[in-house]
């Protein structure tokens, strides 16, 4: 299985080698590419839209490294009865995630850092930290008792990317970790208009961590520490470090931590939900944000997205631009799951799924509730955006919406869509 799952993603990057100058991406008829009943595809986006459980959409699929579907739906702000564009602009959340992946390894194929460096070494506000420890103060008591313990090792940069370095993000749960973030003002939405990522990275580094470093995949803050790692090694902000070393390079023009003004009319905006009545709160994209957020800050299109997802299925390539090795990208989306490290009931990938350096990895064709291939890659994004790699299948679908309490039932609808759509 091994064997074959390399072959095809050698041939998946021999096809996108081919591929058009970054002005626009090549396309493909649906019965040059193996692919039928894309129409199921907006027949479902618009009933969704007609329902008003969103308020709009922009899907685009690729195969063989070219654009096989690409349909905007609805609105793009409902308030405003704006149509939704093609090239419309989302907030994408965690899907910023892999990009800030990208940064720190290019940074680690110029030497300049390794994935078992301490994070201590380019931030030493974390050096020697602490783990907390709840317990109950007698058998059968909700009291806990609180201690604080050194850990066993320093958190490290494969810590970071693969969300084992014990922090939290202090909103998922009621941990006294969570609560001492919420004491410290860390859950502050305010904090991206005041704060820098350095001094967010600073005010995690005081604060104790949940679990010991490489010991559970815990969702949390470990990005955002990552993009103050990558300025304190570049000595560039991560916004600028982006955009000189990816999106100019890759031809991601409308991608960036802050809107510029001339843009904001192509911006996505939530609808009232059909279920609460109440319009999700997300990024005020107004203000110019000085915590860029190397976890959760990104705005992009989805073509844009497109022609980054299509370098990682490329090996690190597109248009003839390196920006990773093949054994990079190979070294990113590998599980970095170790027997040792828990899950638990807050793993976000699901059965059936690894996690690698800040994406989630298939490792079985069963086990999980959704169709795909072994070795398939994906993230997603709070409001709903979503993109997944599948080498196997030659495949690399994007998704994207601002309807965060719908974003699970259309992704998996999304999933399902594309697959079925092979017909190969």
């Amino acid at each position: 299985m091994a064997i074959l799952h390399r072959i095809a993603a050698a041939a998946f990057g021999c096809l996108l080698a081919s591929a058009a100058p970054a002005a626009e991406l090549p396309s493909a008829t649906p019965a040059e590419l193996g692919m039928a009943r894309l129409d199921r595809i907006g027949s479902f986006f618009r009933a969704e839209v007609e329902a008003k459980r969103l308020p709009g959409a922009v899907v685009m699929l690729a195969r063989d490294g070219k654009i096989v579907y690409h349909e905007a739906f609805g609105l793009r702000d409902a308030a405003a009865g704006a149509p939704m564009a093609k090239d419309s602009i989302f907030r994408i959340y965690s899907m910023t995630k892999p990009v800030t992946a990208v940064a720190v390894l290019m940074l680690m194929e110029e030497g300049k850092l390794r994935l078992g460096d301490p994070v201590s070494r380019f931030l030493p506000a974390f050096a020697k930290p602490k783990v907390l420890v709840e317990s109950p103060t007698a058998p059968g008591e909700t009291q806990r008792q609180i201690t604080l313990v050194p850990a066993a090792r320093e958190i490290t940069i494969q810590d970071l990317l693969r969300h084992t370095s014990g922090m939290t993000y202090g909103v998922f749960g009621n941990t006294a970790v969570d609560k001492m973030m919420a004491a410290a003002g860390l859950n502050d939405p305010a904090n991206m208009f005041r704060l820098t990522d350095m001094q967010v990275a600073e005010e995690m580094a005081k604060l104790p961590l949940l679990h010991q470093p490489g010991t559970q995949w815990q969702y949390g803050r470990s990005t955002d520490v990552l993009l103050a790692v990558v300025e304190a090694v570049s000595g560039q902000r991560g916004d600028a470090f982006m955009q000189e070393h990816i999106f100019g390079r890759l031809g991601m023009k409308d991608t960036s931590f802050n809107l510029p003004p001339g843009k904001r009319d192509r911006m996505a905006e939530p609808a009232p939900d059909p279920l609460t009545g109440q319009t999700a709160r997300l990024t005020d994209v107004s203000k110019e944000r000085l915590f860029l957020g190397g976890g959760e800050g990104l705005l992009s299109t989805a073509a844009d997205y497109m022609r980054f997802a299509l370098m990682l299925a490329n090996g690190g390539t597109l248009d003839g631009v390196h920006l990773l090795s093949r054994k990079t990208v190979e070294l990113m989306t590998a599980d970095h799951m170790t027997a040792e490290i828990g899950r638990g009931p807050g793993y976000l990938p699901g059965p059936g799924y690894g996690f690698g350096l800040t994406v989630a990895v298939r490792t079985a064709a069963g086990q999980a509730s959704q169709v795909g291939s072994i070795g398939d890659y994906n993230w997603g994004g709070y409001a709903g955006t979503q993109f997944w790699v599948d080498p196997v299948e030659r495949l690399v679908p994007i998704m994207m919406i601002q309807a965060p309490l719908q974003s699970r039932v259309t992704r998996g609808a999304f999933r399902a869509l594309v697959y079925q759509s092979i017909d190969d």
